[in-house]
């Protein structure tokens, strides 16, 4: 059954995560990164999908230390208004902190491998991750601000799936064109272009939803999973 665990940073803070185990021995661990809107039921029913793969899956809270249980839905003006508030207040730093720490609790669990998955904000950290964190791979839906980054990917040294979305409004022309052109050619790097998609173009019930689209998305990431976290 889903429930809640608390992290602790090196620092000695606790903030909590969202807990999903599979049926039987999990095939490797995963940290699902939110969108702006915190660990709400897009976060919970993702965590629920990937432990239906074999995954045991912890979303942590990233907005504790503003907010803690952020949990919003995109529907109104309000809404959005509070979700870039959050978004504008996060260290971004301190979240890739907690990032690894919500990787180590997974690993003193003993699950094997563990990947991140992020969406939206999520999929910045979740590049992000495999710079400054210890992941064993990780998987990033139309990342924002990815652009910015670009002097670091030499340092990505694990495997990386990016899924970006040719009309993403958050990853403008010229900076999408410069990510996507840092990372080819590069090892343990795929990247894929959805040509006609919106940004949370896989976010099921979101305005920009395509199904076509997710489920090409969502198969790649099932495979990319498969071979990059196997023990």
């Amino acid at each position: 059954m889903p429930g809640t665990v608390t992290i602790t940073t090196p620092t000695g803070e606790n903030f909590s995560a969202y807990e999903v185990k599979p049926e039987g021995t999990p095939k490797a661990g995963l940290v699902l990164i939110q969108e702006i809107f915190g660990v709400n039921q897009v976060m919970r029913d993702l965590a629920a999908d990937f432990a239906a793969q074999g995954y045991h899956v912890l979303v942590p809270d990233l907005f504790w230390r503003q907010e803690p249980g952020v949990d919003i839905t995109d529907k109104t003006e309000a809404e959005w208004q509070k979700a870039f508030a959050l978004l504008n207040g996060f260290d971004q730093a301190k979240g890739i902190g907690d990032i690894q720490a919500t990787i180590t609790h997974l690993r003193g669990l003993g699950v094997g491998k563990v990947g991140t998955v992020g969406y939206c904000l999520g999929g910045r950290l979740a590049v992000m991750s495999v710079i400054g964190t210890d992941v064993d791979a990780s998987v990033s839906y139309y990342g924002v601000m990815l652009g910015g980054l670009v002097p670091e990917f030499d340092k990505i040294k694990v495997p990386l799936l990016a899924h970006v979305a040719e009309l993403d409004k958050f990853l403008p022309p010229e900076e999408r064109d410069h990510v996507l052109a840092a990372w080819a050619g590069k090892p343990g790097i795929t990247a894929h272009l959805y040509t006609g998609q919106e940004h949370a173009f896989a976010r099921v019930g979101g305005e920009h939803y395509n199904a076509e689209a997710a489920t090409l998305a969502n198969s790649r990431t099932a495979d990319f999973l498969r071979t990059a976290l196997a023990a």
